[in-house]
């Protein structure tokens, strides 16, 4: 089964696809289907020696542009259609024990260009309402496959959570005349919940955080994709990410799990819906303190109402801390 049910009492589709549950599962190091493929040694994904960053079609695709028939009959309440859409997979190392925090920045420069190529050729499908690169990093975020990779994900709409940021930018900008995040970035710049000032990007705990570490980068300017950025922003974008990422590390003394997504605006829409995207990235460790994990519990599940135990002006001043005094690779 792979289709796409609609849910009226939320306004939002879900997606099933049973075959997922096939896919490979944490499988032993010299088993890897992400890393290089060795002389010798099984093929893998990716049939070279060496590589910088790869890009390909999920084998397991939640979304595919060849969707089958879906398996039961949709009605006028519920209604059911092929999950059409792009599932790629981003490995931005041949390193199986590397994290993108270790990499350095010039290769996490190399991957904003990567995610940007592949932005764009992902939106020039006209069946395609948003692009969503994202990483999830570890077992405590429920991860499968231990080398560095991340995905992107190609939507015939625009899922939930970015369509409620879009009516919010469309109240504010009602009510204002002005951007919400280019608000938000007036007035988080300086403040005590800065983790790293860059000069194209701003990395910070939103006053809102839903995890008790979670960092957001906004764009200083206001620019919707990825692909607009020129090469001083995507210069930045990687100094600041990278130093972000290191400064998780340094902070809680491990290799930190954590979910990262790059907000955009919606793709194949008109002039004024895309207008009110802002590009900004999001990062949401699990993680509250040593040994301890922030679960979804009823509040979030079934209220959506996040609960957090850290403020987020003493956790962007340990973040802040910990990303300056770190050595970050270059």
């Amino acid at each position: 089964m792979s289709e796409r049910r609609y849910d009226p009492t939320h306004d939002e589709w879900v997606t099933f696809a049973t075959h997922r549950q096939d896919r490979t599962y944490k499988p032993p190091a010299d088993a890897c289907p992400l890393c290089p493929t060795r002389p010798g040694g099984p093929a893998t994904e990716i049939p070279r020696e060496h590589f910088e960053i790869a890009v390909f079609d999920n084998r397991f695709p939640s979304l595919s542009t060849t969707p089958p028939e879906p398996d039961v009959a949709g009605t006028d309440l519920v209604p059911v259609e092929p999950a059409y859409g792009h599932c790629e997979v981003v490995v931005f190392t041949d390193e199986h024990e590397a994290t993108l925090a270790s990499v350095g920045v010039a290769r996490v420069r190399l991957l904003v260009d990567a995610w940007a190529h592949r932005f764009a050729a992902l939106a020039a499908d006209p069946r395609v309402g948003y692009v969503l690169p994202f990483e999830n990093k570890g077992e405590a975020v429920g991860v499968t496959l231990h080398h560095p990779h991340g995905q992107i994900y190609a939507y015939p709409d625009v899922p939930p959570r970015p369509a409620r940021e879009q009516r919010a930018a469309a109240a504010h900008r009602e009510r204002t005349g002005r951007c919400v995040f280019c608000d938000v970035v007036a007035q988080e710049t300086g403040g005590p919940r800065v983790v790293v000032e860059g000069t194209h990007f701003l990395a910070g705990v939103p006053p809102w955080a839903r995890f008790p570490y979670e960092v957001d980068l906004w764009s200083r300017d206001h620019v919707g994709t990825l692909p607009e950025l020129g090469a001083a922003a995507r210069d930045d974008l990687a100094r600041v990410l990278a130093r972000v990422l290191a400064g998780y590390d340094a902070y809680f003394g491990f290799r930190t799990s954590y979910l990262l997504g790059i907000h955009s605006a919606p793709v194949n829409v008109d002039d004024d819906e895309r207008a009110l995207g802002h590009l900004h990235l999001e990062i949401c460790p699990p993680h509250r303190g040593e040994g301890k994990l922030k679960y979804l519990a009823g509040s979030e599940t079934f209220g959506g109402a996040f609960l957090t135990d850290v403020a987020p002006e003493v956790a962007g001043a340990r973040l802040r801390a910990a990303a300056t005094d770190v050595e970050v690779p270059a």
